[in-house]
Parts: structure tokens; sequence; C-alpha cells
């Protein structure tokens, strides 16, 4: 049985190489029973947990173990990931692979195809929200599917966007990246939007939101916080990774719903369906998209075995 580390993973995964093999798989048959969290004592302020995704296709099977200790400190990480693999024909254990890698290129990976399946063909320009460890990977994800000759990076914090502007500025040269401060403006120029932040409480408006715009929102897993408001989720066509989690986790959805002017029948399509191509997708320049993130355990199979097989 292979062990492929957290560099082995870098090294194997790229784009569009992940987001196609992703493409491919949601649209063919697999297994995913619900993930299980369990949290390790019943104490009130307890937050330490131990969750387990399970999934299988035809090919592979794999698991994903993690554990979250938020209160954890230095030498300690907060998450520690792992992703069990073994042959579906037989059942033979194939490799350990870092889970935590995995997880960011394949949720990057999500929001590259999302972009390559509802944002217009010409769009150039995309805005993103969050400069934590996932803003490298979605960059990168999403110039790998479109034509982007400008990118927008706005974070809570100028230091890191700097960063991740210079970072970026490097690898593309052939791209224009700037650091933006005001969110409505940006929103207005943008092609795409992609959120992946912390916050819990919106911070894109429907009314910032132009005709023509695909809008993704990857940050928020909980039943009551969102990254954008009400009016955003009403003038848009939205889909989803998952129906299950997103009527479970997706305060996006969820909030609108609770208030009464949404109901879970107007979400147009989850991940399978789009792939498969039996939903409609975009269908005018005009449409504004929205694309609701919660994750999936096929993901990380897909990222870790394409890993594996490249290790071979």
């Amino acid at each position: 049985m292979k062990t492929i580390s957290a560099e082995d993973v870098h090294a194997a995964l790229s784009y569009p190489h992940l987001i196609d093999a992703l493409q491919d798989a949601y649209s063919k048959e697999f297994t995913m029973p619900p993930r299980k969290v369990f949290l390790l004592d019943d104490q009130e302020d307890n937050h330490d947990a131990f969750a387990l995704l399970p999934s299988w296709n035809g090919n592979i099977i794999g698991i994903k173990a993690f554990t979250y200790f938020p209160d954890n400190t230095e030498p300690y990480k907060s998450l520690y990931s792992k992703i069990l693999l073994f042959d579906r024909a037989h059942g033979e254990p194939l490799a350990l692979v870092d889970g935590t890698s995995v997880t960011f290129w394949r949720t990057a990976g999500i929001s590259g195809l999302a972009t390559r399946l509802l944002a217009r063909e010409d769009a150039k320009t995309l805005l993103l929200l969050g400069t934590g460890n996932l803003a490298r990977y979605i960059i990168r994800a999403n110039l790998s599917v479109r034509p982007l000759t400008r990118i927008l990076v706005w974070g809570r914090t100028s230091s890191k966007a700097n960063a991740v502007v210079a970072d970026m500025a490097a690898q593309f040269p052939e791209v224009t990246f700037e650091v933006v401060e005001n969110v409505e403006t940006a929103c207005g120029e943008a092609d795409i939007v992609v959120s992946a932040t912390g916050a819990h409480e919106p911070v894109v408006q429907g009314d910032w939101i132009r005709p023509g715009t695909h809008t993704d929102f990857i940050g928020n897993h909980h039943a009551t916080k969102r990254e954008c408001d009400t009016a955003l989720v009403l003038k848009s066509k939205v889909y989803a990774d998952s129906r299950d989690n997103c009527f479970r986790e997706a305060g996006e959805i969820l909030v609108p719903i609770s208030e009464g002017v949404y109901q879970e029948s107007d979400v147009v399509g989850q991940l399978t369906e789009m792939c498969a191509g039996t939903v409609p997708l975009r269908e005018s320049a005009d449409e504004i998209t929205l694309f609701k993130s919660i994750g999936m355990a096929l993901s990380d199979l897909v990222g870790a075995g394409l890993a594996y097989r490249q290790s071979l």
C-alpha cells in the first residue's frame, strides 16, 4: 500500500485535468453514504470532532477521515485529514493519501467545474472574495476553464490580499491582478464572483450583481449563516453541489426558504444532473447563475484516486 504525502498530491494534481476527472465522475454512477461527524465528548464547550466521509464508484472505494480540534495550539494543527483508498474489484488497500491537500484541490476544482458549466464563455474578469488557503487554488482552477484576463481579490486583511495577488501575478504574468477594497464596485465589474470567506453575514448583495454574472459560494456551511443575501438568490438560477447537503447546511438557500420567499423546488439542479446534462444550464448571456457548494466525499475520492494513479 502506497503512502501519498501532501507534496506528492501537489506534484500529481493539476487543472484542468482534475476538473475533467470530477466532471466525468459526477456524470456516472457512484455511491456516497451520508457523512458522519462525531463530537468526542458531551461537554457543552467541546468542539473536538472526528468525521468519516465514505464513497465509491466502479473503480475505487475511499473513506476520508478527519479530526477537528479548533483549540489546538502549535505545534498541533486544528485539522488533520487522511483518505484511505481500496480497489473496487477485490477490496485490496491501495493507498493512504494526505486529505488536507486533496481537499484544497478538489474544493477549488468544483468551483472551476461550476464555472465551466455555468459562466459565460467570454467571461474575462473574476472577483475572488477571501484570501485563505483556498484562494490560490480557486484562481488556478478558474483560469483553466475560462479566458480570464483580470482577477480582483478582496480580503478583510489587506496584507493577505496583497500576498495572494503577488503570488498569482508571478505565476500568470499575462493576467492583470488587483487588490480591491470596495466589494460593491468590484461585483459590478466582474463576470464571475467566487466567495470563499468565513463571513456569517452576506458579503455579496443581489443589487450589486449585474446581468450575465456567474456567482459561486463556498465558504459557509451553516444553516443560518450565508455569504449572499436573499435578493441574489431570487434573481438567480440556483444550483447546488448536492440538494441533500444544501438543504441541511446552506444558509444561502435555507434562509430565503425560512423567509417564505423561496422553495426547495426552485433549485434548478445539482452537480450530478449538471454533469449528466439532464438539467438546463446557462441559457442566455443575461442570466445570473448561482452555485452553492458544501462539499462531497466523491470529490475526495476523485482527487485522491487521481493522485494515486499519477504516482504509479
